[in-house]
């Protein structure tokens, strides 16, 4: 991979957040599959220590949250009792501005409490204002929002209730909502902000920009750290070099995070853009 061109290096990783898999960017780059792999690998590591580093002091009014499901190596209802702890079900937490779109906190792991846990207190280390919560009505957000805001947050959880489907349907999409119940929990949340959907729309964007994430393909990740980097990568490119299409500019300088678009070559040389003014 040391070998590799700067310019072929942004070619490849053009590709992968793209949502091609390894093997076409290895067919559209010409590239050796362990190279791509290996470069996937180090640059999701660098991308990781630079959202590490520029996502703290966000300044924000509504966040929404949510978790997207995948899975690494096989699926939960295939695994052994041999198999690793890493392999099976992983979801990826993620968190939303609702209003810049920037993602400032992301975790890759089993949906657990535990897990629920260090996530969100990673959101409340990055967020530096007071701000109004969403989540769906997964059982573990209330008590851990509650332990760790207190009533330094505003609360809310949307509840959906869909149609049971009928005997023998198999369904590829979500059933049928049939009905929407609204819950403020802690402090005094506004009842027309409590809602996921710009986060279920980053659930789209998360699936359509990384291969690994595309429903019914043979395209899984096979070791939990390619799946991390993957996940990095993808929030880097999204977060600092993306142009929203509602926003006119990246979530990032909508955020005052950064006064410029970002490129490949500040994450793979190490170098960083003035912060906005």
């Amino acid at each position: 991979m040391n070998t590799l061109s700067l310019e072929k290096k942004v070619l490849v990783l053009n590709s992968l957040v793209e949502g091609n898999s390894i093997r076409s960017t290895v067919r559209l780059t010409g590239v050796n599959k362990k190279t791509v792999m290996r470069l996937l690998v180090e640059a999701g590591e660098q991308a990781k220590e630079i959202l590490d580093t520029q996502m703290v002091g966000i300044q924000s009014r509504y966040v929404q949250v949510d978790e997207i499901w995948t899975y690494v190596g096989k699926k939960q209802k295939q695994l052994t009792e041999n198999d690793s702890k890493e392999l099976g079900d992983q979801y990826v937490f993620v968190a939303m501005d609702a209003e810049t779109k920037l993602v400032p906190a992301f975790k890759v792991g089993k949906r657990t409490y535990g897990v629920t846990e260090s996530f969100i207190k990673d959101l409340q280390y990055r967020i530096s204002t007071r701000f109004q919560l969403s989540t769906d009505s997964f059982k573990p957000y209330f008590n851990v929002v509650d332990s760790i805001f207190g009533t330094d947050i505003d609360y809310g959880q949307i509840h959906k209730e869909y149609r049971e489907e009928g005997k023998g349907e198999k369904r590829y999409s979500p059933a049928q909502i049939i009905r929407v119940i609204i819950n403020p929990l802690i402090g005094q949340p506004s009842i027309k902000h409590i809602s996921t959907s710009f986060i279920e729309r980053q659930n789209l964007t998360m699936r359509m920009q990384m291969r690994r994430f595309t429903r019914l393909t043979n395209a899984f990740s096979k070791k939990l750290r390619n799946l991390e980097c993957a996940v990095a990568l993808h929030f880097y490119h999204y977060n600092f070099m993306r142009i929203h299409s509602s926003l006119r500019v990246t979530p990032a300088m909508q955020a005052n995070v950064t006064s410029t678009i970002w490129t490949w070559e500040n994450l793979l040389l190490g170098t960083q853009m003035k912060k906005a003014a």
